[in-house]
This record gives structure tokens, sequence and C-alpha cells, in this order.
């Protein structure tokens, strides 16, 4: 049974993911909170398995919280719900460590298969996120002060060197957001491979999960915004 902490500042949408929560026979809610700082010390205080994220709330946002959390070594990872319009924190999250991005407005199938793969060590990006979040990259780079995908340094990684060419093929296809099932069509391999190939992507790149190998693919230069 996974356990859930639901953080979000709007007690409609909390009632809501409640309701769909503890109608599955997967998970339990241990608790909620209404802030990122309530998050936090509730998060500590429960070890939920995932913490479910709302980004825009009073006080400390979600972006803060996830940094905290991730931050102070525990067991909980940082399952992060956004909406469309508010997709350019997705990068900042990313950065401070959550383990998936979803949409609000995600079927509750895709919900409670985004906690499962969180909750199992596995990290899910909505895909239509995913290609948003690229095409947002080039702006906000320079504003963070990231240096350009396409200079020397990020190209010249001993890391990206030691990839095979089908390793990067699947890289740059995690990137753009494809799931195992399609990477394996796209390439015409089996999932078990395309999934064997992830793993060796991630321990030779040093990646925790695959939402950091969407972060190592655009700063590389592999991925570029579409458009």
């Amino acid at each position: 049974m996974t356990t859930v902490l639901i953080v979000d500042d709007h007690p409609l949408q909390r009632m809501g993911f409640r309701m769909l929560l503890t109608g599955s026979q997967e998970t339990t809610v241990v608790g909620e909170a209404e802030n990122g700082a309530e998050a936090v010390r509730k998060t500590a205080e429960l070890r939920p398995d995932v913490v479910l994220m709302d980004v825009r709330m009073p006080g400390m946002d979600g972006i803060e919280a996830t940094r905290r959390i991730v931050a102070s070594g525990g067991r909980s990872r940082v399952l992060v719900l956004t909406t469309f319009d508010l997709d350019e924190y997705v990068h900042a999250a990313l950065r401070a460590g959550a383990s998936g991005f979803l949409l609000k407005d995600a079927l509750p199938d895709e919900l409670l298969a985004g906690i499962r793969a969180v909750a199992g060590g596995d990290a899910v990006v909505a895909p239509a996120l995913t290609r948003r979040l690229l095409a947002r990259f080039t702006s906000t780079e320079g504003s963070e002060g990231v240096a350009p995908a396409s200079s020397p340094e990020r190209r010249d990684d001993v890391r990206l060197a030691s990839l095979s060419g089908r390793e990067r093929e699947v890289l740059e296809a995690v990137a753009a957001g494809l799931t195992n099932g399609e990477i394996a069509e796209q390439l015409v391999l089996s999932e078990s491979t395309v999934k064997n190939h992830v793993s060796r992507v991630m321990t030779k790149l040093g990646a925790r999960d695959r939402v950091q190998l969407v972060i190592y693919a655009y700063d590389a230069g592999l991925v570029r915004p579409s458009g």
C-alpha cells in the first residue's frame, strides 16, 4: 500500500484527490497540507511514500517545499501536479528534485499510475509537459544563468561520450517525452530492451531517474525546442 500526503491550498481539490486515492486499493492518504511549510513539516512527521504537491500556494510554494523535502534526505518522493498555465514552474521543480510531473486534469488511472511509478523509484513526466518544458527552456536558461545548450563544455561531456549510439537514441526519445512503449515502437525494440537501455543510460550519466535524463539531454544539446 502506497502512502500519500496531499498538498494543495484548495480544500475542494484536496477532497477530490482524497476521494480518488481512498477509493483505490493501492493507495492510502496519511495526511493533507495546505501550504509548502506544512507540507515539509508533515512529510518529516508522516514519512509518506509520495507527496502529491501543488505548485502555487500562499507562503512557501511547492517548488521550495520540494527542494526542502528532497534536501532532507528522507524516503518521500515528490510528484508535482500542475496546469498548462503554470508549466513555467516545471523546470525549477525538476531542479529542486521532483520525481515527476502530471497535469491536474490527468485521468484517474494516469494519476494512480504516476503515484505507483514514483513510489517504485521511477519517475513520470507527462509527455505534453515535457514538450512544453523544452520549448520554454530557451527563455528560462538565460534568466537562470544556465550556459546555452550548444556550449562546447556541455557537448563534450565525457559521460555523453560513454553512451552507445542506441543509448543516445533512447536518451533523446526519453527527453522528448516518449514512454518505453513508444520508444520501443519507434526504434523497433521490445519494451524490456528499452527498459534495459534506459537503466544503463541512467547509470552512465549518474541520473537518479527519467526526470534527470530530460534535464541532462537538454543541457547537453541533444534536444531542441520544436519550432
